[in-house]
């Protein structure tokens, strides 16, 4: 059987990333982000990237990283407003951004982990988000043709994992990255926790280790807060 694991995070893209390529990153906010593998992907110096991902991270972490080093030539994005470097480049004319309601974003990732071209959705008919696009009168309403996305790469994060590639999210740390891992011709997970075959429970298995190709160990994990709100301290 072929070996998934790798060493760390640098080994585990080494072949799978070039100059122009399409990559799925997993998390939402600063939740579920792939840490280890964004780092790598940064250190790799790739450039001219399109980015398909729910947000860009914030100002120095997660997909924020890769904006600063001008290696983002476009995102696919549902939400960007925690990131003013993102906000910065989008204006300045330096960043293309294909600009998806949130749910929308999630289908058209998951249609096309499924092999599915496109669907038809009433989300943005009659707004912008459908410039451009076909639609459809359906029973006196319109609905609006989205296709599926796929990606080179993926690169997503699980809370466990064993040596054959399943992969276990933990709450809302599952988000975005269990339809990405079916999206990407080549996925590449990063797990908390590594274990042997037959340590996960099969029913407790959210992505099937057919869709992961290669796995590595996290090293480092931070799991920052995006914006920290606190009660203030009754007097």
């Amino acid at each position: 059987m072929l070996n998934k694991v790798f060493a760390d995070a640098r080994s585990a893209l080494e072949g799978l990333t070039r100059d122009g390529i399409t990559v799925m990153s997993g998390g939402f906010g600063l939740c579920g982000i792939p840490e280890n593998l964004i780092l790598a992907l940064r250190d790799s110096g790739a450039r001219n990237l399109t980015v398909i991902s729910n947000n860009a991270g914030v100002d120095g972490f997660g997909l924020g990283l890769l904006l600063e080093t001008r290696q983002i030539r476009k995102m696919v994005s549902s939400y960007v407003g925690e990131n003013k470097e993102f906000e910065r480049q989008f204006l300045s004319k330096e960043l293309e951004l294909e600009f998806n309601p949130q749910g929308t974003l999630a289908e058209r990732i998951r249609a096309g982990g499924a092999g599915i071209y496109g669907f038809y959705t009433r989300t943005g008919a009659g707004t912008v988000v459908a410039d451009g696009k076909e639609t459809r009168d359906v029973n006196g309403e319109t609905f609006v043709l989205e296709t599926g996305l796929t990606a080179d790469l993926a690169i997503v994060k699980a809370w466990k994992g064993d040596t054959e590639g399943n992969l276990v999210y933990r709450k809302t740390a599952r988000n975005f990255n269990p339809m990405m891992a079916t999206a990407g011709r080549v996925t590449v997970a990063e797990v908390e926790e590594l274990v042997e075959p037959g340590t996960l429970d099969p029913d407790q298995v959210h992505t099937p280790g057919i869709f992961v190709q290669r796995i590595i160990r996290g090293a480092h994990y931070e799991k920052r807060i995006e914006q920290r709100t606190v009660r203030k301290r009754s007097a």
